[in-house]
């Protein structure tokens, strides 16, 4: 029998006249609540509804209902009608698997259980400093709405269809000269991919660039660790390489190496760049070993002072830079859009695992985000969160080395989110970081043991009230120097 209007379970009821047909109701309506398939909370159709549906009688409808009210399966709340109350399930649900258990049916390279990034909320606490957060206190969401609301209009009238894997062409002419604006890149619609943030970047170029179990790539390292989530899965020979204050050490990239991600704007953690001397060697170890290299661009609307070095991309002359950029720094995280401006002898490849990976990224949102940039509003939000970032970095460099005086060492260029500062090698970032969470922070330790330097704390100022930092890092060196 097809299942009622209002309750998502089919009933399968003896005929009407039958003496079995009121116990049979209550069973079958008892059974989907114990099994979970009628949920605590589930407004049930009225007796009128139902029996009108199934064909019965009022009355037998009421009898079965009075019947789950006396047992507790159901509650009445008055106007709210009859609601499915909370029982204990004896459902099929799997248990929770134990801590290290997988199932062996898992491809192996999802077995592993830190694949999860977890993301915590961290809004009610007042020290703030999660990295790569912007403030959306600042975002102009009004406007956003209006031209959303536009781009659904603009939907209405046209007939239904699916849009374009590559993205939408508004969308890729308006990051075109987006970068050319904000980053001196000079590139066409044609050569950029949208994707669904930078992570899907990843993922789409490891598919199309990475043979499991052969590809050596190199990531640095300290880096961004859902980045060797996407190349373990897959499947490729990840090496760590060390990054000092010039940034990735290209002298210490395996000869193996055929694919390099790489930060060289503002290096991820440490915030540190790429020096020009080690861009050119890095375009130089590419050019004679056949590699390829991903540049991964993730804030670099953001720079405090100083002259920006060109882009990887820009000094490629042996299209092998995959240039990865996105609007979750400069906009908000929640907007998942971000693009890749490809070399041509792999732009189709990678328009063909977009499309086998969700098709393309969502038509509304794009229209809006190409209106948002073409009108202007992407360039005058970024010069206002520009300056108020670049106030807070300064109050929080400054905070550091007063507070912090030989215990945090400010390292890293005036750009970004977030700054980086090297602790004292008694102390251990994990540690200071889970004892500062009891006092209402949210740190980011970069953990490397063994290095000269020792361990680092990444500081984002996105999310923490300009007037908070000083505060905050006063009480922080006050934890640190009680060890």
């Amino acid at each position: 029998m097809d299942p009622i209007i209002g309750l998502d379970l089919a009933l399968d009821l003896p005929r009407r006249g039958s003496r079995r047909l009121g116990a049979e109701l209550h069973r079958q309506l008892r059974a989907g609540i114990v099994e979970g398939r009628l949920q605590a909370g589930l407004r049930l159709p009225s007796t009128r509804e139902l029996a009108a549906a199934l064909g019965v009688s009022r009355n037998t409808v009421m009898t079965a209902y009075d019947l789950l009210l006396a047992e507790g399966y159901v509650r009445t709340a008055g106007r709210g009608g009859t609601r499915v109350a909370s029982v204990l399930s004896t459902s099929r649900a799997s248990p929770p698997a134990a801590a290290g258990s997988f199932d062996r049916r898992l491809n192996p390279a999802w077995r592993a259980p830190y694949r999860l990034i977890p993301i915590a909320p961290t809004h009610d606490l007042p020290y703030d400093f999660t990295v790569g957060m912007p403030d959306s206190t600042l975002f102009p969401y009004p406007l956003w709405r209006r031209l959303s609301a536009r781009a659904l209009r603009a939907a209405a009238r046209a007939p239904a269809a699916y849009a374009q894997p590559e993205g939408l062409r508004a969308l890729r002419e308006a990051i075109a000269g987006h970068v050319s604006f904000a980053r001196a890149i000079a590139c066409g619609p044609d050569e950029i991919v949208v994707t669904a943030g930078a992570q899907q970047a990843f993922d789409l170029l490891s598919r199309i660039l990475v043979t499991p179990g052969k590809t050596t790539v190199a990531i640095e390292q300290p880096g961004y660790p859902p980045l060797t989530n996407v190349l373990a899965a897959a499947g490729a020979k990840i090496v760590g390489v060390p990054v000092d204050e010039e940034g990735l050490r290209v002298d210490h990239l395996p000869v193996a190496t055929k694919l390099v991600f790489v930060t060289p704007s503002h290096q991820f953690p440490l915030g540190v760049h790429l020096s020009l001397a080690r861009r050119r060697a890095l375009l130089d170890f590419a050019r004679a070993r056949g590699a390829v290299i991903v540049e991964d661009d993730y804030d670099g609307e953001f720079r405090y002072g100083g002259k920006p070095l060109d882009a990887l991309q820009t000094l490629d002359r042996e299209a092998c830079v995959f240039y990865v950029g996105t609007f979750s720094k400069s906009l908000f995280p929640a907007l998942r859009l971000g693009f890749v401006i490809a070399p041509a002898w792999a732009r189709p490849a990678l328009v063909a695992a977009k499309q086998t990976a969700d098709w393309h990224a969502p038509a509304a949102a794009q229209h809006t985000l190409a209106a948002f940039i073409g009108e202007g509003h992407l360039a005058r939000h970024v010069r206002k969160v520009r300056s108020v970032y670049g106030e807070r970095r300064a109050i929080l460099q400054a905070a550091l080395e007063r507070f912090g005086a030989g215990r945090f060492r400010p390292i890293g260029i005036g750009a970004g989110l977030h700054l980086a500062a090297y602790l004292d090698r008694s102390l251990s970032a994990s540690r200071l970081a889970e004892q500062a969470r009891k006092a209402g922070f949210v740190l980011d330790p970069v953990a490397r043991r063994g290095e000269r330097r020792g361990d680092a704390i990444a500081f984002g100022y996105g999310a923490i009230p300009t007037e908070r930092i000083a505060e905050a890092i006063r009480k922080l060196a006050a934890l640190a120097r009680e060890g």
